[in-house]
């Protein structure tokens, strides 16, 4: 199946959207450094500036088909997007304050825990009961024409995380430089990088490094 666009592929190693959602602020604990009066790269990235980044990351994340991404992208205005994609920024640091917050042993204020009942209260508003397979079940009708459907899935996704026992095993990547979040479901519940490829072989070859020069 063709992605909405083409563009980068989203890094998603958390092992749940919420999570990869809060990792689109790539870097977000990384200082910017100053350098011939401009800023290097190595400070915070945001990867969602456009209402089109939104669509492939919530195609990428399972929580859309391209073609119902297309179509939102289609009948979606520029002004609607852009309201859209500021509410799911908005969403994505206020999980970002309350999970981080967790898991430094810290109380979230109360800012971000009332913007998500607010996220949480507005993406259950526009569903109906619906007869499917035997049984009633929560829809949204005429799905593909909400601009706002992806703020929706998110702020529920948020909901199933947060409100659930998988709470327990959020975790941040051990690297300083990166902690980007993930869901622990290694059989110990012992990971510790968002990927061993990457942070885990750089921590390793650092603390090698260190070894040899001690």
């Amino acid at each position: 199946m063709s992605t909405l666009i083409q563009a980068p592929v989203f890094q998603l190693i958390a092992g749940h959207p919420i999570l990869d959602l809060v990792n689109t602020l790539d870097g977000r604990f990384q200082a910017y450094e100053a350098g011939l009066g401009d800023l290097l790269q190595s400070g915070p990235r945001d990867l969602l500036n456009r209402y089109e980044d939104l669509l492939l990351f919530i195609e990428q994340s399972g929580l859309l088909t391209a073609k119902q991404a297309r179509q939102l992208q289609r009948t979606t205005s520029g002004s609607a997007g852009g309201r859209v994609l500021a509410s799911c920024i908005e969403l994505r640091e206020a999980c970002a304050d309350i999970l981080y917050s967790g898991l430094e042993g810290r109380i979230p204020s109360s800012v971000p825990l009332k913007a998500l009942a607010r996220f949480f209260k507005a993406s259950l508003a526009p569903q109906e009961l619906a007869w499917k397979d035997s049984r009633l079940d929560w829809d949204w009708p005429e799905l593909g024409t909400w601009a706002e459907l992806p703020l929706w899935l998110l702020s529920l996704s948020a909901a199933s995380l947060m409100v659930a026992d998988e709470m327990r095993r959020v975790r941040a990547c051990e690297n300083p430089d990166c902690r980007l979040l993930f869901l622990d479901t290694s059989k110990n519940h012992t990971r510790r990088w968002c990927d061993m490829r990457l942070c885990g072989n750089r921590m390793k070859a650092r603390r090698f490094k260190a070894q040899r020069r001690g």
